[in-house]
């Protein structure tokens, strides 16, 4: 018993990030991640020489 408040809150969580609009910016969030900092390092083999794939 007493499971109805723990409950209720977290339906009023889920129910504020479900329709409440986000201000995302997704250029920092980019940053962040390091998106498009450095390319994919090419495949090499067990000489260290390109594999050309």
């Amino acid at each position: 018993m007493g499971r109805g408040r723990a409950k209720a809150k977290q339906t009023k969580v889920a129910r504020e990030l479900k329709y409440s609009s986000h201000n995302m910016d997704i250029d920092r969030l980019r940053k962040e991640l390091g998106a498009g900092d450095d390319p994919a390092p090419e495949e090499t083999d067990d000489t260290g020489e390109p594999t050309g794939r």
